[in-house]
């Protein structure tokens, strides 16, 4: 699993005379970091600089994960925890939106993003993703193992909705939120699809698009040691933020078949 990681690593720190070697070389002889270098010139060399492409995808990443947090806890709270009118009809219609691919979607969502007039902006980027099935059957199949009586006794105590949701579930829900929040964070970060479709200006794309650009079209060639570098960069973030979660993402694996 680590080998294809180990290997970007070592193709960005390689010289081009290491990177065309017959048989090739699965580690760096002579490491160097002139594909960094070369990156920050390929791109510096745009209308935007480089890190404008990493603050987007930061921006936008990072709402994604917070929002689809909040709205998914929110709205499996009433759908686990209340006898709430069509309940059932509800969460089958969640489990029906669990079979369609994302794509299937696209067109319909263009079309309310460009009519509201949000083409270019940040919330074009952020808000479709916060519509996402699976995130809510997780918080709710996670909610489904909290004692109702723990909730009960919390309203006992003079707890109304807002502070039984706040105070006491949601801190319950720490697994369900750094599972999700590392789902969210790797579809939203590797995700080059929205910016393609809902900007049209350099200085809106996400680092995704600008790489897949950058690795296509006249001198991919020459360009490899450089795309390896920008790859590298990539998956830098989603190591570290799986390496931060693992462990209650893990706790959610361990819990995910235990019924109350």
């Amino acid at each position: 699993m680590l080998a294809p990681l180990v290997y970007m690593f070592s193709s960005a720190l390689k010289p081009t005379s290491e990177l065309f070697l017959f048989p090739p070389r699965f580690f760096v002889v002579n490491p160097t970091l002139k594909n960094f270098k070369d990156l920050l010139l390929a791109t510096g060399t745009s209308i935007v600089p480089f890190s404008r492409y990493i603050f987007n995808s930061i921006v936008v990443s990072s709402f994604i994960v917070v929002g689809s947090i909040v709205i998914a806890a929110m709205a499996a709270y009433p759908l686990s925890k209340h006898d709430m009118p069509f309940k059932k009809f509800i969460f089958n219609m969640i489990l029906l939106a669990l079979m369609f691919a994302p794509q299937v979607t696209q067109i319909p969502q263009f079309i309310v993003i460009k009519e509201l007039g949000l083409i270019n902006t940040y919330v074009a980027l952020i808000i479709p993703a916060l519509a996402a099935p699976v995130s809510l059957f997780l918080m709710k199949q996670f909610l489904d193992q909290i004692p109702n009586a723990l909730l009960e006794a919390t309203r006992i105590d003079g707890g109304n909705e807002w502070t039984t949701f706040w105070k006491v579930v949601m801190p319950m829900l720490k697994p369900a939120w750094a599972t999700l929040a590392l789902f969210s964070f790797i579809s939203a970060w590797n995700d080059p699809w929205a910016a393609n479709i809902y900007t049209t200006t350099e200085d809106m794309k996400t680092l995704p698009l600008a790489l897949q650009t950058l690795s296509g079209g006249y001198g991919v060639v020459a360009r490899t040691g450089t795309v390896a570098a920008a790859s590298f960069l990539m998956v830098v973030p989603t190591i570290l933020v799986f390496v931060i979660t693992q462990r209650m993402v893990l706790e959610t694996m361990a819990h995910s078949g235990i019924k109350e």
